[in-house]
């Protein structure tokens, strides 16, 4: 048989019950809900900073990480949101290479999908608790969202996953903000419409049930740059770029049109450094047209404690094992500036 069934996996509710969030995490992701919808509809005028490492390999190190931008979060509570990317599932082009904390708890070591389900649910809790920060996670798999739900505050859907109609349902039964990312291709209309789709309720099967949605109206674009057929990086930040973003929202009834734009990719070419330069020309952009600003909701960084990227098993402290993110002094300067200028 091609497909060996190695074991049953525990459901949500299994590893929900084994280990609980605490009174104070409900709370603290109650209040950081509402605070990062309100920046999605536009009720409130802050920005939302979406960052964090590539992908989140070590537990250590990535509460390390996101208790110093808890610290910057004091510092800029008035003007940004900061939303730690804790990533457990890396895609893969080829679907060679570390897939993320989930497949590997450990990266050097053979796969274990229980002990990634177990390990990615007491890091987002760990982190939680320890900085008072909720966290965005990409749903690289539709049916493990529910591991999950009672925790993140925001969901991106990636490039390789914006077309598929699972994922698209999926988005339509959560009640948190959900980043549509635009395909590899850079076509705007399968992105448009898969926020469309997100956006309406559906009758489809998930986890073995018959389900109902009703929409999430907090589903929006996310640009980040595309790959032509040379296999060139073709950016989508710039002016232009958010002008024809703003055209397309009004071609259809969407609730809450918004953007958040990734710095990284192939809107920086994957040059880590570029994304510095590229943030601050989505702030200048919104400076300068009224409909851009409240167009655009945030930026999408990666950032880690150690600038680059690194090989599983060098065993440097706080450094991206797959794509390169900014250092950490890079990264609260960054976060510094923002706020001066939203």
């Amino acid at each position: 048989m091609a497909m060996e069934f190695k074991r049953k996996l525990p459901i949500p509710m299994k590893i929900k019950e084994q280990y609980p969030i605490s009174e104070k995490a409900k709370k603290i992701k109650k209040e950081r809900d509402q605070l990062i919808k309100d920046v999605i509809t536009g009720k409130s005028d802050k920005f939302l900073a979406v960052i964090g490492p590539c992908s989140a390999d070590n537990e250590t190190a990535v509460c390390d990480y996101v208790e110093r931008l808890a610290g910057v979060q004091e510092k800029i509570k008035d003007r940004i949101v900061i939303v730690p990317r804790i990533y457990t599932g890396k895609p893969r082009t080829t679907g060679e290479g570390y897939k993320g904390i989930l497949h590997q708890p450990d990266p050097e070591k053979a796969p274990d999908i229980l002990g990634g389900l177990i390990a990615i649910r007491k890091m987002h809790m760990h982190t939680i608790e320890a900085t008072g920060l909720t966290a965005a996670d990409e749903m690289l798999y539709p049916e493990n969202y529910r591991y999950l739900d009672d925790i993140l505050s925001y969901v991106a859907i990636g490039a390789r996953s914006v077309e598929d109609q699972h994922h698209r349902m999926t988005v339509s039964g959560m009640d948190i903000p959900a980043g549509m990312k635009n395909p590899t291709s850079g076509t705007l209309n399968v992105m448009m419409n898969s926020i469309f789709a997100a956006q309406h309720g559906h009758d489809f099967i998930y986890r073995g049930w018959e389900v109902s949605t009703q929409g999430n109206p907090l589903a929006h674009a996310v640009l980040r740059g595309a790959v032509n057929k040379h296999g060139q990086s073709i950016p989508n930040y710039h002016y232009e770029d958010l002008k024809l973003l703003l055209e397309l929202y009004g071609e259809r009834d969407y609730d809450n049109p918004a953007v958040i734009v990734d710095t990284n990719h192939s809107n920086s070419n994957k040059q880590f450094k570029e994304q510095i330069r590229i943030a601050k020309e989505v702030l200048h952009s919104r400076r300068v047209s009224p409909d851009i600003s409240r167009l655009v909701k945030g930026l999408m960084i990666e950032s880690y404690i150690e600038e680059g990227c690194q090989k599983v098993g060098e065993g440097v402290y706080g450094k991206s094992i797959t794509d390169p993110c900014l250092g950490w002094e890079d990264t609260e300067r960054l976060l510094l500036d923002m706020a001066e200028q939203v």
